[in-house]
């Protein structure tokens, strides 16, 4: 007798149907551990492991997902996208939790999904960092601009002083002198000392630094005093910025450490491509996870989300632009990627480019 399982998943509780032949039940879980203990029991009535079937919602059924693995339970994680298409195919008629969990519990019996691939712990591990790092990327970008913001009332020709306003050094100095009445309270030979303390500084460059540092600080004629909030801002964000980028390179050296204890050299595969700097290749990796569970490129294509769209009317079949179904942070990093490639293979060619 064939035993589904559907399971609509919700923040903090999942709607379970077990579709026992032509029989439904139907029942609530919590998700939390007595919730997935009830559910266990509920399986552990069946000989024969039951087929189990939900739709991926992001942080919630991640829970759900690491309970089966633990217990030793296949299943089938369904794109939201997809569900909705084949419930829609003469299958949905009502929208509740009960007629979703029902629904995904047909929709397995009839088009009998394959199980989910499990992946090892390094590569859900490197997926949770390169995702980590997205968000501290979001933030960098979001402190820079308030950066700029506060120095306009404070020192904004300081942003001229290196040819692109970012990085480490540049940093580090708008934090010391965010205000420009702080370079003039400073003597050249203090300024000169104290760059040269940065990294990559030496005396010559700390000298041309200072002189032009000094220029602007003559040029500038600030909105608020060194003692006004502004000021405080402008350091805050300058502070913030520094230890957004440190935590960021703490990230990508603890993925490639992860990386290179994978099997199969694909670290090293990925970096041998010509404009694949180690940054881009790890996190490619991360985002892609192992490729050898993918049947055909195709499927590959799906899962990032470049797969294109067709669209078919009586004698019309024609193909549309790509689905923007997938991974989108994978999607993003390999237009990135492609640009990199096509820019080494100036000097690098490769059959990619």
């Amino acid at each position: 007798m064939q035993v589904t399982f559907g399971i609509d998943v919700s923040k903090s509780n999942s709607t379970v149907c077990e579709l026992i032949g032509e029989s439904k039940n139907e029942l609530t879980i919590t998700n939390d551990r007595p919730g997935f203990i009830q559910l266990l029991h509920e399986l552990a009535a069946f000989s024969k492991h039951p087929q189990i079937i939900f739709e991926a919602t992001g942080v919630y059924s991640r829970r759900l997902q690491a309970f089966l693995e633990d217990y030793g339970y296949e299943y089938v994680v369904l794109n939201p996208l997809k569900a909705k298409k084949e419930m829609d195919m003469g299958l949905r008629y009502n929208k509740t939790d009960k007629t979703d969990a029902y629904h995904l519990a047909l929709i397995q019996r009839l088009y009998r999904h394959p199980v989910n691939q499990s992946e090892s712990q390094t590569y859900k591990q490197l997926n949770a960092l390169s995702r980590f790092y997205d968000q501290l990327t979001s933030d960098l970008v979001i402190a820079k601009n308030r950066l700029h913001q506060a120095l306009q009332s404070t020192f904004p020709e300081i942003e001229n002083l290196f040819s692109i306003a970012r990085g480490k050094n540049y940093w580090q100095i708008v934090a010391r002198y965010p205000h420009c009445d702080l370079v003039r309270k400073d003597d050249k030979k203090q300024i000169i000392n104290w760059l040269m303390k940065l990294k990559g500084i030496a005396f010559n460059h700390a000298q041309r630094t200072t002189d032009k540092l000094i220029e602007l600080a003559h040029l500038a004629y600030p909105v608020v005093s060194c003692s006004d909030i502004e000021v405080q801002q402008a350091q805050y964000y300058a502070r913030r910025l520094l230890n957004l980028s440190n935590q960021r390179q703490r990230i990508i050296t603890k993925m490639v450490k992860l990386a290179k204890t994978l099997p199969n050299h694909d670290l090293e595969n990925l970096e041998s491509i010509p404009g694949f700097a180690q940054t881009t290749a790890v996190r490619v990796l991360a985002e892609l996870g192992d490729l050898r569970r993918f049947s055909n490129p195709n499927k590959i294509n799906a899962f990032i989300g470049i797969d294109p769209g067709r669209y078919q009317s009586g004698e019309m079949d024609s193909n549309l632009s790509i689905t923007k179904h997938g991974n989108a942070v994978a999607r993003k990093l390999l237009y990135r990627a492609i640009g990199q490639i096509d820019n080494a293979a100036k000097t690098n060619p490769c059959h990619i480019a």
